[in-house]
């Protein structure tokens, strides 16, 4: 239970992409290490957290937010865009539409987050049915590229690189931290302080408190 609150950072990330992608499956795999052949659908928004290690000693809690793929809940998603470090678009390998849309989440997601800064990772999933696979790795790859953010395959199914995908992301939202792209900011849930930051901060500021001595007056009995 300790170790719930024994992190550095919080970040928060957002799931999307089409319905029937994966997405739910994708994020219980990560946070429950188990597969649903047939998962319920997602209606709204669904929250999962989970703690990661993305450096030697450094902890980051992942708020993860997994959202409905229907054209109905639209709205539902965009109200989470704005308070995210972090989006997974995800698409089906074996689905070449869903690839197809996912210009259209790429470009809801950046209106919908400035002015913040964020991490896109474009993940394709189902590489488990490589018989029925529509889109290839080299598309996706091109595709990552063209717009500058990083790629992964994966298989929930089969636990394939789903571990590797959100340490990806995370790895990367933390370096860009640590270069001071990425601030914590007031006001703004994509990056919070966790526990651990917070007491060294404090106690920095203690030992600073403590370490300032009065001055003693010089003068001399006369």
């Amino acid at each position: 239970m300790d170790g719930m609150y024994n992190y550095d950072y919080q970040f928060r990330l957002i799931v999307v992409g089409d319905s029937t992608v994966g997405k739910s499956s994708l994020l219980r795999n990560f946070c429950e290490g188990v597969f649903s052949q047939d998962p319920d659908p997602t209606v709204g928004v669904d929250f999962n957290v989970r703690i990661i290690e993305v450096k030697s000693g450094v902890k980051v809690k992942l708020q993860l937010w997994d959202t409905a793929g229907q054209e109905r809940f639209k709205s539902i998603t965009r109200a989470y865009y704005r308070n995210s470090v972090g989006v997974l678009l995800i698409y089906d390998t074996t689905n070449y539409v869903s690839f197809t849309h996912v210009t259209n989440w790429l470009n809801e997601a950046r209106t919908q987050i400035q002015p913040y800064q964020c991490v896109f990772l474009l993940v394709g999933t189902k590489i488990d049915r490589e018989s029925e696979r529509q889109v290839t790795t080299e598309e996706g790859k091109a595709f990552a590229d063209f717009h500058n953010i990083s790629f992964i395959e994966t298989s929930s199914k089969s636990s394939l690189y789903v571990q590797e995908a959100f340490t990806l992301i995370a790895r990367e939202i933390y370096d860009m931290l640590i270069e001071g792209r990425i601030h914590v900011q007031n006001g703004w849930d994509g990056v919070k302080a966790g526990p651990k930051t917070a007491n060294t901060h404090q106690k920095q500021s203690i030992d600073v408190v403590q370490n300032i001595q009065p001055r003693r007056s010089g003068c001399c009995s006369s």
